[in-house]
C-alpha cells in the first residue's frame, strides 16, 4: 500500500512538473496567478501593481436635510445583504441623502469597481475629444495604435469601441482560465494582449461586449494626451469633481498600463461623484468636463444587432439603459457595482457588494431595478 501511494504521489509530481514546465515553454506565465486567485476579488488591488489617480482640494458632499432618515424597506436590506453588499449611497440634487454600510466596510474603503471603470474610460475618451486631443469618434483606431493598419483593422474606428462593435475574436470569458480577458486581468502586457486581436466581423454591424475594446481605448488616450490613464484621470476627472480620496487604478506591471476595462478602485462617496458628473451633463459645477454631444451619445442606445438579432437598446458609449426607463442609465461591474443616474428624481444611486444577483432581462441587472424601485419612493 505504501508503495501504491508513493508512485501515485511521484505521478502526480511529474504531472505537475510537466505542466509547469508547459506554461513557461507557452510563455502564459499568468496563469500561475490565475490558478493561485482562481475568481476575481473586490479588493483585487492588493495583488496588483497600481498607479494612483490624484485629488485635487476635496468637495465633501453636503447632507441633505433628510440625510439617513429615508424609508429603508426590510426587504431590500435582506436582497442586498443575500448578495453581499458592502456599500449603498443615494445623492440627491447635489447631496448626500443616505448612505449604508456593512460589516468591514466605511465611507472610505476602496473597492474594485471591476467594469464601472469602463464607463470611467469613456469619459476619459470624452475628455480627450472636447480637447481635441482625439477629433472624432469617426477617428480610426490605426491613427493611436500601429498594430491596426492592415485587413479589417484599418475599419476600425473609436466608435466602434465605445458602442462594443468592434467585430474582434477577443474571448469575453471570465471562468476560462486560457481566454484572454483572465490574461488582461493576471497578465503583464496589456499592450501586447490588447492589440493582438483580429478583426472577424465587419466594424459597426455586431453588438458584443468585449473588455479588449476599452483597453483600446485606453491605450488610445494615452497616446492621444501623451499622459497615463492614471494622470489624466485626476486631472480631468478626479480632481475637477471634488474626489476626497485617492483613487487607484491597477496596472499589469510597475509603471505598466491601466487595466482600462476594469480595475478602478475608490469608495462609494467617491464613485457617486461619476454619476453626479452623468446627471449634471458632463459638467461639474463651472467646469465642462466632456461635451454634450459626447454626453447624450452616452447614453443613447447604440441600436447595433446583438447576438439575439435584436438592436441593442440598452448600451450607448460603454453606458447601460434600462430598456424600459431609457431615461435612466448607470455604469454595471460584474460582482455587482452599480453607478445608477435617475435623472427625473436628480437622483444617483450606488451599490458596491461582492456578488451580483444576475439578470432580470437578457440586457438589465436585477440590483438596478430594486434600486429604482425603492427609489420612486423618495
Amino acid at each position: 500500500m505504501r508503495r501504491f501511494f508513493k508512485r501515485l504521489g511521484l505521478s502526480i509530481l511529474s504531472l505537475i512538473i510537466i505542466l509547469v514546465a508547459l506554461i513557461l515553454i507557452s510563455g502564459r506565465t499568468y496563469l500561475f496567478k490565475a490558478a493561485w486567485y482562481y475568481t476575481a476579488d473586490v479588493d483585487d488591488y492588493k495583488i496588483f501593481d497600481n498607479n494612483v489617480v490624484q485629488t485635487g482640494k476635496p468637495q465633501p458632499w453636503n447632507k441633505a436635510a433628510a440625510y439617513n432618515k429615508i424609508i429603508y424597506p426590510d426587504d431590500l436590506d435582506k436582497k442586498l445583504a443575500q448578495y453581499k453588499t458592502i456599500a449603498v449611497a443615494v445623492i440627491r440634487n447635489d447631496s448626500l441623502l443616505f448612505e449604508k454600510y456593512w460589516p468591514g466596510y466605511n465611507d472610505s474603503s476602496k473597492t474594485a469597481s471591476f467594469s464601472v471603470a469602463k464607463s470611467i474610460t469613456s469619459l476619459l475618451v470624452g475628455a480627450a475629444l472636447k480637447e481635441r486631443k482625439i477629433r472624432s469618434v469617426d477617428q480610426p483606431v490605426s491613427d493611436f495604435i500601429p498594430e491596426f493598419k492592415e485587413g479589417l483593422k484599418t475599419k476600425l474606428t473609436i466608435k466602434h469601441l465605445l458602442t462594443m462593435s468592434s467585430g474582434s475574436n477577443w474571448d469575453e470569458s471570465y471562468s476560462n482560465p486560457f481566454s484572454v480577458t483572465t490574461e488582461a486581468y493576471y497578465g503583464n502586457d496589456l499592450y501586447k494582449t490588447a492589440t493582438s486581436v483580429k478583426i472577424t466581423k465587419e466594424p459597426g454591424t455586431y453588438h458584443y461586449y468585449q473588455s479588449g475594446n476599452t483597453q483600446l481605448l485606453g491605450l488610445i488616450v494615452e497616446k492621444a494626451t501623451g499622459q497615463s490613464l492614471s494622470a489624466y484621470a485626476s486631472e480631468k476627472i478626479w480632481q475637477p469633481v471634488g474626489a476626497e480620496h485617492p483613487a487607484l487604478w491597477s496596472t499589469d506591471k510597475k509603471d505598466g498600463n491601466e487595466k482600462a476595462y476594469c480595475c478602478f478602485n475608490s469608495n462609494v462617496r467617491d464613485f457617486a461623484r461619476i454619476g453626479q458628473l452623468m446627471l449634471d451633463s458632463g459638467r461639474r459645477k463651472s467646469t465642462t468636463i466632456i461635451d454634450t454631444a459626447y454626453w447624450k451619445a452616452s447614453i443613447t442606445p447604440c441600436m447595433i444587432k446583438d447576438d439575439s438579432g435584436q438592436p441593442s437598446n440598452y448600451y450607448g458609449y460603454h453606458w447601460w439603459i434600462l430598456p424600459e426607463h431609457q431615461d435612466i442609465f448607470y455604469a454595471w461591474g460584474i460582482l455587482g457595482q452599480y453607478v445608477v443616474v435617475i435623472p427625473s428624481k436628480k437622483l444617483v444611486i450606488v451599490r458596491l457588494g461582492k456578488e451580483s444577483a444576475g439578470l432580470r432581462t437578457p440586457n438589465s441587472a436585477e440590483i438596478v431595478y430594486w434600486l429604482t424601485d425603492w427609489a420612486n419612493e423618495f
